[in-house]
């Protein structure tokens, strides 16, 4: 927090804000990030990432944290990991600027660790390394809400879910029409066109929306390291959203999400093979696919659900100098047939409960050699209880069974508690979970795999306090986590003679011996002094280590993991209707590497927007980002965006 103080007083831009918040927070207070902090404090808060089932807020006992149609528009971001760093326990690094592959790090954990949901439909990539998502291609788009679930989830939501769960919704559909529209233009002759229409018809809901986002960007390898060319980056995307309504108690879902992003890559070029500018294509093509039948019995009191999702991801590098040679091409696809029912046993008590069986499948291949493929197979079995015991008194219990077709079988369990006393605004949480990762199919079959490699486990808890005073004016609180991985699967390399698991694996594979730790506490204090200021302030403090005993790296830092990030967001309604808002994040040191020797240093970067209603249906918006113009490095060599200033218009019918 030291360093963020300093920097606040060198800034002239912000010592109004810094005066005003220094008489009023006290120092270090900060609490669980809340939704919507503008949103109305007694308005009930339903999420769906903790129990796989919509669940008012103050009855969930895990870390949550929600941002709504309002602030994703309030904040004007184009891309979702930008949002995310602006929440506790949260940080990100990612390759270059926008479109550059973005990792996700929720408490220390690997980004691979975490499980990314569209619209209740995992997102990760079979083909990749470790089989996670990439949030560099998730543009905000027609997304309305974001649920961040701090804390392992295998329960519910199976392999993956060690560091947490991000859940994303698109925009739904409406009673009413509705049409939204958007444009941006600004800095490299950068555009963003978002457009997405819903409503009803007789039986049928609908909700359907496509985005454009195009630039001329910056170079990913960094400027102030001599980078010069620009990389460019294009990003089309679409979503769909059809319930049909068969009868009062049978309906029929359909939703769809498609992206495809095309980023011109820096890598290492010939004769030297050191990080520079090439001219190198990827384009990365994402579809999600998901239909249903909804069928409810007994008056409604248990409500079935059977569907099919599908996820399919296409990677395809391009070296561009010369004749276009392939250097990269990778499939990963996701089939899963899933059964939910969820069954209401007494008043206050619902259980929730599912089979689901997943076929993954990739297949890829290097500068036209060798094509390595597979398949894995994976059937899973869940239950939960969800109980009120007293007024305000919250239990959740459950556990999961995986049977995988190469190491069998994993269980996991998971418990929590929540209690709120309305009479003084107190809410306690407590959650005990464990978390479990199955090997990618990378690191079981490809050229450095391993076929007896184990999944990957955790067991984790949390405690958390929140307190809201002036009559939900102000809330504080405060969470404290510890989460211990084992099995960790690391690439370690191969010597002569090449036995064991390193037979024919020269180059190196992968094997089962990581241990970490992570724990730490994150802190908020949000505030609506008066109805048109609201002000938010959140803490992260992070410390993840390896705790491999006997290993060369014992005890240092996990790379990129820095172990702090601290967020200010103020935003302020003028009475002729100017929204004006700003946003500080300050975020510590790391390390590039697992020895720690290579050092990443820590920034502050400024954002401000304002948005300006003309009439009834039509906004115009304005943002600066990095108003400091701050030089910094989230991953060694990759620059980021300097400071750039766009405007839009808004259009809402």
């Amino acid at each position: 927090m030291t360093n963020f103080v300093d920097y606040l007083r060198q800034k002239r831009a912000i010592l109004l804000v810094s005066g005003v918040f220094g008489a009023v927070l006290p120092a270090h207070v900060a609490a669980e990030d809340l939704a919507a902090e503008n949103a109305d404090p007694a308005r009930e808060i339903i999420v769906t990432a903790a129990t796989r089932t919509e669940q008012s807020l103050d009855k969930v006992g895990q870390t949550v944290s929600v941002i709504d149609l309002a602030e994703i528009e309030r904040r004007q971001t184009q891309n979702v990991a930008d949002i995310l760093r602006t929440i506790p326990g949260v940080t990100i690094a990612r390759n270059g600027t926008i479109g550059g592959v973005a990792s996700v790090f929720i408490r220390g954990a690997e980004s691979d660790q975490t499980v990314a949901l569209v619209d209740g439909v995992k997102l990760n990539d079979p083909s990749s390394v470790g089989g996670g998502f990439n949030f560099g291609n998730l543009m905000t788009g027609n997304i309305e809400r974001i649920e961040v679930l701090r804390g392992s989830q295998s329960v519910l939501w199976g392999s993956q879910a060690i560091a947490g769960v991000v859940n994303m919704v698109t925009r739904r559909p409406t009673e009413e029409l509705q049409v939204n529209a958007r444009g941006e233009y600004g800095f490299r002759d950068t555009v963003n066109l978002v457009a997405n229409a819903s409503g009803k018809a007789g039986p049928l809901s609908a909700s359907v929306g496509a985005g454009w986002f195009r630039t001329d960007g910056i170079s990913n390898f960094a400027e102030s390291r001599g980078g010069v060319e620009r990389d460019g980056y294009e990003n089309f995307g679409a979503n769909a959203n059809f319930n049909l309504a068969i009868s009062e108690a049978i309906s029929l879902d359909a939703r769809g999400w498609y992206s495809r992003g095309t980023l011109n890559l820096d890598g290492f070029a010939p004769p030297t093979f050191a990080f520079g500018d090439v001219n190198e294509e990827g384009i990365t093509r994402e579809l999600v696919g998901y239909t249903g039948l909804n069928v409810a019995l007994f008056d409604g009191r248990f409500r079935n659900r059977i569907g099919f999702a599908l996820t399919d991801t296409k990677r395809r590098n391009t070296a561009l100098d010369g004749p276009p040679a392939e250097t990269f091409r990778g499939e990963g696809r996701n089939e899963r047939l899933e059964y939910q029912g969820i069954v209401d046993i007494a008043k206050g008590w619902e259980v929730t409960f599912g089979l689901e069986q997943e076929i993954s499948r990739f297949n890829s291949s290097s500068f036209g050699g060798p094509e390595a493929r597979a398949r894995a197979r994976l059937y899973s079995g869940y239950a939960q209880v969800v109980g009120t015991i007293t007024e305000g008194f919250t239990v959740t219990g459950g556990v999961r069974h995986d049977d995988h077709d190469r190491f069998g079988g994993a269980t996991t369990f998971g418990a929590s508690a929540v209690y709120n006393l309305a009479a003084t605004g107190t809410t306690v949480r407590a959650s005990y979970a464990e978390g479990f990762k199955v090997p990618s199919l990378f690191q079981l079959f490809s050229n450095f795999g391993n076929t007896t490699l184990q999944p990957e486990r955790s067991q984790g808890w949390d405690a958390g306090i929140t307190q809201s005073l002036v009559d939900g004016r102000l809330e504080l609180s405060a969470t404290y986590f510890q989460r211990d991985s084992e099995d960790l699967i690391l690439f370690i390399g191969c010597r002569a003679p090449f036995t064991g698991i390193c037979t024919n694996r020269p180059f190196g594979t992968y094997d089962n011996v990581g241990l970490a730790r992570a724990r730490g506490a994150e802190f908020a204090v949000t505030m609506r002094p008066t109805d048109s200021l609201s002000v938010q302030v959140t803490h992260g403090y992070v410390d993840s280590r390896n705790r491999a005993a006997g290993m060369a790296n014992f005890d240092r830092r996990l790379p990129r993991r820095p172990e702090n990030a601290t967020s200010l967001l103020v935003d302020y309604r003028w009475p002729f209707g100017l929204e004006t808002g700003f946003t500080l994040t300050n975020v510590s040191a790391a390390f590039e590497n697992a020895a720690n020797t290579l050092r990443l240093p820590g920034y502050t970067l400024g954002d401000i927007r304002a948005m300006m209603p003309l009439g009834k249906n039509l906004e115009l918006t304005a943002r600066i980002e990095n108003l400091f113009d701050e030089s910094y490095e989230t991953a060694l060599n990759f620059g980021q965006m300097p400071r750039a200033g766009y405007v839009g218009v808004r259009v809402k019918m």
